[in-house]
């Protein structure tokens, strides 16, 4: 399998508002960069469109290491809420409704095709891809406001 690195960020004017995302795929020093946004949303859906836009950009079974600095993102899945969630039929476990389950559900896809592990990085701290990721991801949601 081949390894691969993906950096992703999401944005969003408001929250909800304009909204961006990004992500950098980089194997063997190639890059590629995606990104692209929405009218009206929020920034959690932007981080999971990220993730999901990135891991849906493999054209085959990779193992993946993911760059967020979104706690939301990283905790749901190393901490196991998004196995707990897909246990209870989409269900917090104070029995609410898991936001963004669409998006989950589209990330668990991906998750059945690749092998990754989620690495959590302080954003707005220097991290060179994680700082490029969130200028493609608010250039996309400025790309929204009138």
């Amino acid at each position: 399998m081949k390894k691969v690195n993906v950096y992703t960020d999401g944005a969003c004017k408001g929250n909800p508002g304009c909204g961006g995302w990004a992500a950098i795929l980089e194997y063997r020093g190639v890059e590629r960069e995606l990104s692209g946004g929405e009218e009206n949303t929020t920034n959690n859906r932007m981080e999971l469109t990220a993730a999901i836009m990135g891991l849906g950009a493999l054209k085959e079974p990779c193992e993946v290491t993911l760059y967020s600095d979104s706690q939301y993102l990283v905790n749901a899945i190393n901490k196991g809420w998004l196995d707990d969630w897909v246990k209870k039929s989409w269900r917090k476990a104070d029995r609410s409704p898991v936001l963004n389950d669409d998006l989950w559900k589209e990330l668990c896809e991906q998750l059945q095709k690749h092998r990754v592990e989620f690495v959590w990085v302080r954003g707005h701290d220097g991290h060179k891809y994680n700082e490029r990721c969130d200028s493609l991801a608010v250039a996309a949601a400025e790309r929204f406001m009138k």
